[in-house]
């Protein structure tokens, strides 16, 4: 017969207390750790004092959150590596560099390479016709076919996308395609879909799987570029993923607004460094780049600068070309965009362009697909909008496009938001385009979207205006 010893009162009392103390001696460490890591980053005060804020309030939901989402352009062993970029030319290779202005400048000084010449610069802002492109450049391709999205959802539109890779794959192309785990959490969780691809010898990979070493793979930068390359000569990109709710073969009244551009010249080289950098991370290859060894030819009249950002670029490039452009403009600065956090610089920016005269026009959706976004954009918005800059509510489907056009000089198009998390945290790319094609052709589009639009910001009642003051609070960490 076995005895069963009892624990006595005081032996459990004491087991208690020391599981309390465990539990509060590591929550202060961490607690103290997250404090002096947020004085430590280069943060903005308003920033800082969000994320004190959070901590103080909801310490043991925010210290845990923040060593997960809060921390950007860090180094480990893990860490997705800066991207080099190299010069679209070389000794041999004749390109034409486009002048040096102010923003070309910025950009250089930032390690961004220099605007190019002669290339082709097209703006597609029809889902049908974004949807045609793409298939027959999948079909004109001769030696490779590289595709990066945030998005990428099994439907009927990418059902067709993946028996066309397939397809090519069979005849001996190159085919690699790359998604981001969050964005793409279904496909990523069912890969059945990519096995014909993967069988034919396609190549498929996630970037940062979210499961695999969670604190240092840091799940919070997601990759949010769309890169779709051919023959490392062509290139569709912008805002749409891929997706039915972007494109299709048949248009839909409920599929999102959104534009690609396709790209043909010397620029599409620096597409081609960022996919290979991406690919490489997320396969964990050590592969070389292949720098051109042919001459580029000039395709178009359009001059171009290809802009990423993101952790794995030393600075916030993008960010000071964005804020320099807004207060050097002279004429007029329309922006559009699906969600607008903005930091306290570029509503500051936007207001001196206000006062100096310039024309501001901010058009982004009436509602966009996130409630907590529009929660926090609304005093942002209302404070420009009492300014009188003309604040353009969409009233279609989702407005999910992304551009800016600066005076009659150009403009910038591409995959990044008005808001914190794009312009600091996810990997992005743009372009800055200048021909007076590219900007009759942004004007025009800019002037439907204001046709199917209504104009300034209804007054809250009470209750909205303090859940939207105390949104702004936390801007940044949204």
């Amino acid at each position: 017969m076995s005895i069963i010893k009892k624990e006595s009162p005081i032996e459990t009392t004491a087991i208690h207390w020391f599981y309390v103390y465990l539990i509060v001696t590591i929550g202060g460490v961490l607690l103290f750790s997250a404090i002096a890591h947020i004085l430590y980053q280069k943060r903005s005060p308003t920033s800082m004092i969000s994320w004190m804020l959070a901590i103080i309030f909801m310490p043991f939901l925010t210290v845990p959150l923040y060593f997960l989402i809060g921390i950007r352009k860090r180094e480990n062993t893990y860490t997705k590596a800066s991207v080099q970029l190299h010069e679209a030319h070389q000794e041999n290779i004749h390109i034409d560099i486009a002048p040096n202005n102010a923003l070309s400048s910025i950009l250089e000084k930032n390690g961004i390479p220099s605007a190019t010449k002669g290339n082709r610069y097209e703006l597609i802002t029809k889902d049908t016709e974004a949807y045609a492109r793409l298939m027959d450049e999948i079909e004109k391709a001769t030696e490779s076919i590289d595709l990066g999205t945030y998005v990428f959802s099994y439907d009927v539109t990418t059902q067709k996308i993946l028996e066309a890779l397939t397809k090519r794959a069979s005849e001996g192309i190159r085919v690699r395609l790359l998604l981001d785990v969050v964005g793409s959490l279904g496909s990523y969780l069912w890969q059945k879909n990519f096995q014909a691809l993967r069988d034919a010898g396609g190549e498929v990979g996630f970037f940062i799987p979210i499961m695999s070493r969670p604190f240092q793979s840091y799940i919070n930068l997601r990759n949010h570029r769309k890169i779709y390359l051919f023959d490392k000569k062509r290139l569709l990109s912008g805002g749409m993923n891929l997706s039915d709710e972007y494109l299709g073969e048949e248009s839909s009244t409920k599929r999102w607004d959104d534009i690609l551009y396709y790209l043909e010249g010397p620029a599409v080289f620096g597409f081609y460094q960022i996919f290979h950098n991406d690919w490489n991370y997320a396969m964990g290859l050590t592969d070389q780049l292949k720098l051109p060894i042919e001459p580029v030819e000039s395709t178009g009249e359009s001059t171009v600068q290809v802009v990423p950002s993101g952790p794995d670029i030393p600075t916030d490039a993008l960010y000071e070309a964005l804020l320099n452009a807004i207060y050097t403009s002279r004429k007029r600065i329309w922006i559009v965009t699906p969600y607008f956090v903005p930091d306290e610089n570029i509503v500051q920016a936007l207001i001196i362009a206000q006062h100096k005269g310039i024309d501001v026009k901010l058009i982004t959706p009436k509602h966009s697909d996130n409630w907590i976004a529009d929660l926090g954009r609304s005093p942002y918005m209302r404070e420009l909008d009492a300014i009188g800059v003309d604040v353009i509510l969409y009233e279609g489907e989702m407005l999910h496009a992304k551009a800016i056009l600066f005076d009659d000089l150009g403009g910038m198009v591409g995959s990044v938001n008005i808001d914190n998390r794009s312009l600091f945290l996810n990997y992005e790319i743009v372009t800055f385009a200048y021909s007076p094609h590219f900007i009759e052709s942004i004007e025009s589009w800019m002037g439907e979207l204001m046709e199917n639009s209504t104009q300034g910001m209804k007054k809250p009642t009470k209750l909205r205006e303090g859940v939207e003051n105390m949104m702004k609070v936390f801007a940044p960490l949204l």
